[in-house]
């Protein structure tokens, strides 16, 4: 299961806005081999999900996962919070061993 606080919901709708041109769109969710932990989450607007993606409805918001992905972030949280720095996702994985300082870059333990 995927999960997005409503912080995240707000700023997810305004940036498929900005970005779609369109109040529709599905957010995408993807786990890179890449980043400085070994693995890196991408956040990125779509059209529609693919057949094969694993699809969570948060209040409105259609979030896709595809299926080599999923494992590594089931029972992610997504947040978005703001400071003197300025605002940014943060994710909550409880399947992350490790984090590296700029939260976008993890390791999972071997399987």
């Amino acid at each position: 299961m995927i999960q997005l606080s409503p912080a995240a919901i707000g700023e997810v709708k305004r940036l498929r806005i900005k970005h779609l041109g369109a109040a529709s769109g599905v957010l995408r969710i993807t786990v890179s081999a890449s980043g400085c932990a070994g693995l890196l989450y991408t956040l990125k607007f779509e059209p529609i999900a693919q057949p094969q993606d694993r699809v969570f409805i948060c209040e409105d918001l259609q979030v896709a996962v595809d299926a080599q992905s999923f494992p590594t972030i089931d029972g992610l949280l997504l947040d978005y919070s703001e400071d003197l720095m300025g605002g940014g996702f943060r994710f909550h994985n409880p399947n992350a061993v490790q984090t590296c300082g700029c939260g976008n870059s993890f390791a999972v333990s071997a399987v």
